[in-house]
């Protein structure tokens, strides 16, 4: 009942909009605190937000891993030093708090911890602090009234920031979210110097983003090979954004007033579902559907995002492929993908379940520190590593670690508000007893300023020297912070995958970074 209960308030408050901004799922978390405020009974199960957060966090890394470890080539010493730098910039933030009102260093600590809402650093310090305690309970206490003070100002205080941000870059995530939406437009060639070689060598020559689907040249019409030249002549359709199509017909030829893309005489075009496992996790180049079929793939749409495919993407479960094929080819080409809509909504528990057994093995591990001691990157780590290096490896012989889309939403909101709940009920009655605290207003004040001013660097700091998208820019802040909460909001201001992916590449060195970096806090104050 009480789990429940909060779930369903939560909701209910989340769709709330003050001002146009509404909490969303982080709803849940504060109907969870004053639910716990009003008895200390009133608290769910310590399983109910652990078995939620191991659920969000390796559903978020399924899907992200193959952007992340494509993102980490690029850019992985970047982001690494992003975060790096700015969770030094939140430790000297916290240094200078202590100066100013006079905590203790354990407070100080609890209070980084809480304010970057991290329970494994708030862990780290107390097994930091047990060896100077000598069973001084109140010293062991004192980071984690800090760590409750701090806590839920640390979830508001990035979603408020958030919230700010997306109004002033409305416009941006507005143009992101378009310059996703694909078209597809007749182009006439009339350019011989575009004809001089094979089309996928033209398209990397001159570095367009596009697909070529049909092409008809006289009176024949039929689907366009990548290995032959284009004829000055042809009549071609060209699949893209409307910007790049636009772009290609200047360069090639010029926009025809015949549109024969939706001629279905002889070609046909339809969606198609991707539910049969021995296609998903297979790079689009090795399933030669040209020579198997004499098709296509134009399009593959993956929630509701239409992306453009390339030889190297790799299909998941639940993808939806527009495929252009002869019409008497259709049938054999839908048999081939599978194209059932119910077993998009199964998941595979075997690979499920080895996958989520092996991320809780490695949280378990420990790691030394340099002095002595050890952390583990617990229950939110591992298996958020393990879910991205799965992610990244898509299948292993039969075991496909993909999730189908629809399955993956839903198994990640179920984590989310199961963690939220938790934490909320859990942490309310605690954090109603700190407020009697005498230095609870300081602690709250510090912790908002902490957990702001970070929030509002990194946004500055990523938009204006490191030329961040905005979407991406906002789940990387929220991975900085290791909160998933924030990560909802983000993502569902946003629209897309991008906050998810930015959150994937930096969340485990910020896992780890301010472990360290809250026990260091203790030991430099002490």
């Amino acid at each position: 009942m009480l789990l429940f209960g909060v779930l369903a308030l939560g909701f209910a408050a989340g769709r709330v909009k003050i001002g146009g901004v509404s909490l969303g799922v982080a709803a849940v978390l504060f109907v969870g605190l004053a639910a716990g405020a009003l008895d200390p009974r009133l608290q769910l199960p310590e399983i109910v937000q652990r078995f939620g957060l191991v659920l969000f966090v390796y559903t978020v890394g399924v899907a992200s891993g193959p952007g992340f470890f494509a993102s980490f080539r690029r850019r992985g010493l970047r982001d690494a030093s992003f975060a790096m730098g700015m969770l030094a910039f939140s430790a000297l933030v916290v240094v200078v708090a202590f100066k100013l009102f006079g905590f203790s260093a354990a407070r100080a600590g609890g209070l980084f911890a809480g304010a970057l809402t991290n329970t494994p650093a708030l862990a780290g310090v107390i097994e930091r602090l047990r060896d100077v305690a000598h069973g001084d309970e109140r010293l062991l206490a004192d980071p984690v009234v800090a760590y409750s003070l701090a806590y839920p100002m640390g979830v508001l205080g990035i979603i408020i920031v958030l919230a700010m941000a997306r109004e002033r870059w409305k416009k941006e995530l507005a143009l992101s979210k378009r310059g996703n939406t694909l078209d597809v437009h007749s182009v006439r060639v009339l350019d011989p110097a575009a004809c001089t070689m094979p089309l996928n060598k033209l398209i990397k020559q001159r570095g367009w983003r596009a697909v070529f689907a049909r092409r008809r040249r006289g009176a024949e019409m039929d689907v366009m090979h990548a290995d032959q030249p284009l004829q000055v002549g042809d009549l071609v359709t060209i699949v893209a954004t409307p910007d790049e199509i636009a772009r290609i017909a200047d360069e090639i030829g010029e926009p025809a007033e015949e549109q024969i893309e939706l001629d279905r005489s002889d070609l046909d075009f339809r969606r198609i579902f991707v539910s049969d496992p021995a296609t998903a996790g297979r790079p689009l180049r090795t399933l030669e559907l040209m020579k198997r079929f004499g098709a296509l793939v134009t399009r593959v749409r993956r929630g509701d995002l239409d992306l453009l495919p390339e030889s190297n993407m790799t299909l998941e479960l639940g993808d939806r492929v527009r495929v252009l094929a002869e019409r008497s080819r259709m049938k054999e080409v839908a048999a081939f993908f599978g194209d059932s809509y119910r077993a998009l909504a199964e998941v595979d528990v075997l690979s499920f379940g080895i996958g989520i057994a092996a991320g809780l093995l490695l949280g378990l591990i420990p790691i030394p520190l340099p002095g002595g001691g050890s952390f583990q990157i617990g229950m939110a780590g591992g298996p958020l590593l393990v879910g991205l290096a799965l992610g990244a490896l898509g299948r292993s012989g039969p075991v496909v670690w993909q999730l189908p889309f629809s399955a993956n939403l839903t198994l990640r909101q179920i984590g989310i508000t199961l963690f939220l709940a938790g934490v909320g009920t859990r942490s309310g009655w605690v954090f109603s007893q700190a407020l009697g605290d005498p230095g609870a207003i300081k602690l709250v004040l510090a912790g908002a300023v902490v957990t702001m001013s970070t929030t509002s660097v990194a946004l500055l700091v990523g938009r204006k020297l490191l030329r961040i998208p905005a979407a991406k820019l906002f789940g990387m802040v929220t991975g900085i912070h290791t909160q998933p909460a924030a990560l909802a909001f983000a993502t569902e201001t946003a629209g897309d995958d991008g906050p998810n992916a930015g959150y994937a590449a930096v969340f485990p060195f910020a896992t780890i970074a301010k472990i360290l970096l809250a026990q260091l806090l203790v030991e430099i104050l002490r």
